[in-house]
């Protein structure tokens, strides 16, 4: 690895103050840095991190259309991840506001997991927030569901303590699944006497 210096932060994501949310660090890798980044190397500096992932982004000159791009990979001390979306929103955060100018709004970035977007936007209505707070907007690539049969999978409701299942989808890709269990509430009303 060449021995330049390397652009970094480390961002509390889902926080409205310091020392809260969930921390990221981010690494901006530009020129020789980029080139010689390899994955062992990128373990390495996340294990130095000690958080739960670390982001490493490089610029992606490769289209020249607007908005602009960078490829993004996520490192956990001891291995790669696919995706991660608080370090998603720390590495927006941190372009947003330490790299590049006002004008850009959005950013693209290229993962492992396709086109993430980062975009710029106002504060939420009726969340008594006002100032220069950023907020950020993130449209992560869908991916495609098959429904399974919950009686494929017996475990299931001990899994959930009971409940009963509703419907069961299966990831195309990765094999993960979305459960839908049944969840019964019980609502009461209760009455208010003031003296």
């Amino acid at each position: 690895m060449a021995k330049g210096a390397i652009q970094y932060a480390v961002i509390d994501a889902f926080a409205a103050e310091p020392f809260k949310g969930n921390p990221a660090a981010v690494c901006l890798l530009d020129g020789e840095e980029a080139a010689a980044a390899d994955e062992r190397w990128m373990r390495s500096v996340a294990a130095e991190f000690n958080l739960s992932e670390t982001a490493f982004l490089v610029r992606d000159h490769s289209s020249a259309a607007a908005p602009l791009r960078f490829r993004l990979r996520w490192f956990t001390p001891v291995a790669e991840v696919d995706l991660c979306g608080h370090a998603t929103l720390a590495s927006a955060h941190f372009l947003f506001t330490t790299v590049l100018t006002k004008q850009h709004v959005t950013v693209e970035f290229v993962t492992k997991s396709g086109i993430l977007t980062a975009k710029k936007v106002p504060a939420p209505e009726n969340t008594g927030i006002s100032g220069e707070r950023l907020f950020i907007e993130l449209d992560f690539p869908m991916i495609d569901l098959v429904e399974c049969d919950s009686a494929e999978m017996p475990l299931l409701p001990e899994t959930l303590n009971g409940a009963q299942v509703v419907s069961v989808w299966k990831s195309t890709t990765a094999g993960d699944l979305i459960v839908l269990p049944l969840i019964l509430s019980v609502i009461s009303s209760a009455s208010i006497t003031s003296f």
